[in-house]
């Protein structure tokens, strides 16, 4: 009996056969495990803040699909970052609806008497969205509807989880190291006292336009997102990189190091905000005096958001971004970040170190994000690890040498801005290197034909 012998497969059949599922690709298999190291992460604030009696980001994020929200700008943000994956003709439905429910819930709070406020609409359509991607689409329509959703709820919920981390600041760290801070902060001139003295004097002109700029940041990163986005509705896609992924990666672990290293800043701790807790109202027309520094007790209300500048660290990040905008773009983001460094200083919320410390987190977390989207290599790796070295320097050197910074600023003072300037000129090396890769060389000037002469130069 003859056999028929098996066809001959082809050498891109036979590797099409050996591919593995797209759900055990590598790259898909780290999204599955980022986001369940994300769930329960939001697990454990949610267990964490019912401890002290308060809801998790889990259950106040449940409560606002029928109750008042507590933030309704930040919803229809949300919505504004899920609508870049919508067209224009999607976008004024989804606005419509959301508008629409957020009326019929106004009129039936309204007649029963409860807490007026709006945003529920924009989260039922953020909702929506994504029940679209995963009940009626396929493929990569899916794949952009799931990611413009999870856009969304991630801006969302990053506020969220910002308010759980600062209530456990507070609760779980009764003293603050305030006068480590300070005492270190002579090293750079109190740079506090001095801008904050300024902001004083110049005042209410300088501190109105501060506070726009201080409170505003989160409104000019999502601008600054909107534009960098403004492509994925036509191209079906999203950039390997864009601000919204630093923003959220530096407010999720940012108040990590916060747990670490408590300060409330000299606004409370040698203000008059601070009441009786503070150790003096002196802040800014006095210096403080240096001394032994120690760890003090403060309320279980403050948060203990200062090291490292959180807002110093998202101003970095959205100017950065904005360098490759129109000019009017980069004239923007100079000035947010000018007007935010002043603000962080003028109000009294952080000390000069506070800002060093931010600005060398927010470049290792946007390197890391870069290499995140484009493939690791020996730079990143170089980048991220420079950059978490002089990070956990700069800690050390505030907690355990602070006396000596004082006692020898000519010393210290310019060491502290040479480590971070280090980081700086690193950080603009790599992303130079990185972006001379991804720019393609320029084609070959064609050749003459043959039986032609040369082009002559023209003579001047």
């Amino acid at each position: 009996m003859k056999t028929t012998p098996p066809p001959l497969s082809l050498p891109h059949q036979r590797g099409a056969e050996r591919r593995p599922p797209a759900w055990r690709q590598p790259r898909t298999l780290l999204w599955i495990a980022a986001g369940l190291a994300t769930l329960g992460f939001h697990i454990a604030l949610e267990f964490v803040a019912r401890r002290y009696g308060q809801p998790g980001p889990i259950t106040v994020e449940a409560q606002e699909v029928i109750f008042a929200p507590h933030s309704g700008p930040l919803l229809y943000g949300g919505l504004a970052l899920t609508m870049v994956v919508l067209t224009w003709r999607q976008r004024l439905i989804a606005v419509c609806a959301a508008v629409g429910i957020d009326i019929v819930f106004w009129l039936v709070r309204l007649i029963v008497g409860a807490d007026m406020n709006f945003g529920n609409g924009a989260l039922w359509v953020i909702l929506g969205v994504a029940v679209l991607g995963l009940a009626r689409r396929t493929g990569r329509e899916r794949s952009v509807l799931l990611k413009g959703s999870g856009l969304g709820l991630l801006l969302v919920f990053g506020h969220k989880t910002g308010d759980t981390w600062l209530l456990i600041t507070s609760k779980t760290r009764p003293t603050v190291l305030d006068q480590y801070v300070a005492t270190a902060d002579h090293a750079l001139a109190n740079p506090s006292w001095l801008v904050g003295h300024l902001v004083e004097a110049t005042s209410p002109i300088s501190s109105g336009l501060l506070t726009v700029v201080y409170g505003q940041l989160p409104m000019a990163a999502a601008l600054v997102g909107l534009y960098q986005l403004r492509h994925v509705a036509a191209e079906r896609r999203f950039p390997a990189h864009h601000l919204v992924r630093t923003f959220l990666a530096i407010g999720l672990l940012g108040p990590a190091i916060y747990m670490i290293f408590p300060v409330v800043g000299p606004l409370y701790a040698f203000g008059h905000d601070g009441g009786h807790w503070a150790v003096a109202d002196i802040w800014p027309n006095t210096l403080p005096a240096i001394g032994a520094p120690h760890p003090f007790p403060f309320d279980e209300i403050t948060p203990r958001n200062c090291m490292p500048s959180l807002h110093t660290a998202w101003a970095i990040s959205l100017f950065i971004h904005t360098r490759e905008g129109s000019r009017a773009m980069r004239w923007a983001g100079t000035f947010w970040l000018v007007g935010t460094l002043t603000a962080t200083l003028g109000f009294g919320y952080h000390y000069g170190v506070d800002l060093l410390a931010g600005t060398v987190f927010a470049l290792s977390i946007e390197a890391s994000m870069r290499a995140f989207s484009r493939g690791w290599d020996r730079r990143a790796t170089l980048m991220a690890s420079y950059g978490a070295a002089v990070l956990t320097m700069l800690l050390v050197s505030y907690r355990y040498l602070p006396t000596h910074m004082a006692a020898h600023p000519w010393a210290f003072g310019p060491l502290l801005l040479v480590l971070t300037g280090s980081v700086v000129l690193l950080y603009v090396r790599t992303t130079r290197q990185w972006s001379a890769q991804a720019t393609p060389p320029p084609p070959p000037s064609p050749l003459p034909k043959a039986g032609t002469a040369d082009p002559q130069p023209e003579l001047a």
